[in-house]
């Protein structure tokens, strides 16, 4: 990392991970090229976890190649008196693999749908039974994991080092 005055403790990224709405899924695409795509995560321990269709160029690709880099953005704010973005991100290493288990499938889904949306887990049971067959889930094992944020305390002093306010 270029910018050492900005990176944060694992700790700071897991909790980016958790947090983030999505993610950048990127990956080794068609004739080497770098292929990227959101994808909706929830990570347990050093894994993360997203679901998909069965089939189309992600799973080509993953099935290709299963290294792969996810990059989730937190919270951000524009300060209007700086030409600046102050933010938050992760950056995870890690190696996809495709969960064929039913239950594992299961267990996967239902992470992601207590992450997403809790307040529908009422209908988690029946729209698993009804969906199952036909959705893909994938894990990434998480290699290596950094941090990095950039943000102003309240007297416009950027937070060096792991900061906190």
């Amino acid at each position: 990392m270029r910018r050492k005055d900005r990176e944060m403790d694992v700790d700071f990224a897991r909790m980016v991970l958790d947090k983030c709405e999505y993610a950048v899924l990127g990956m080794t695409g068609p004739e080497g090229w770098p292929y990227n795509v959101p994808v909706t995560i929830a990570r347990r321990g050093e894994e993360l976890f997203f679901h998909c269709a069965l089939e189309g160029q992600k799973v080509d690709c993953l099935r290709r190649d299963g290294r792969v880099c996810v990059t989730a953005v937190g919270d951000t704010h524009i300060p209007p008196d700086k030409f600046t973005t102050e933010y938050e991100s992760a950056v995870a290493f890690g190696l996809a693999e495709e969960v064929t288990d039913p239950m594992e499938k299961t267990e996967a889904l239902r992470l992601l749908c207590q992450r997403h949306v809790p307040s529908n887990m009422a209908d988690f049971e029946t729209s698993v039974a009804r969906s199952l067959d036909r959705t893909g889930v994938w894990r990434v094992r998480i290699t290596s994991l950094t941090g990095k944020r950039k943000k102003y305390d309240a007297a416009g002093k950027e937070m060096k080092f792991g900061r906190m306010e």
